[in-house]
C-alpha cells in the first residue's frame, strides 16, 4: 500500500464565494495527480461550492472538518 505525502495547507480564511474555489483550483492545478491538499476556509458556502468543485473538476474528497471559525478540506488532485 502506497501512503500518500503529507498533505500541505492551504489558508483561504478571509475570502469568500468565489475566490476559495478560484485559488485553489490554481492550486490544485499546479500539483501532480495524487497530491492532497488541505483547503481551509471560513466562507460558510464553502461546504457547498468545494465539494461540488471537487466532483465537477475529477478532485476526490478525502475527508471534511468543522473547525472553530470555519471548515478545512482535504481534497486529492484527480
Amino acid at each position: 500500500m502506497i501512503v500518500p505525502a503529507a498533505a500541505q495547507t492551504y489558508d483561504l480564511k478571509g475570502l469568500n464565494c468565489p475566490l476559495p474555489v478560484l485559488k485553489a483550483r490554481k492550486r490544485l492545478a499546479q500539483m501532480p495527480s495524487g497530491t492532497r491538499l488541505w483547503l481551509e476556509t471560513t466562507d460558510p458556502l464553502a461546504v457547498i461550492d468545494i465539494p461540488a468543485f471537487c466532483n465537477e473538476h475529477g478532485h476526490m474528497l478525502i475527508e471534511t472538518e468543522s473547525t472553530a471559525d470555519g471548515h478545512r478540506f482535504l481534497v486529492e488532485r484527480g
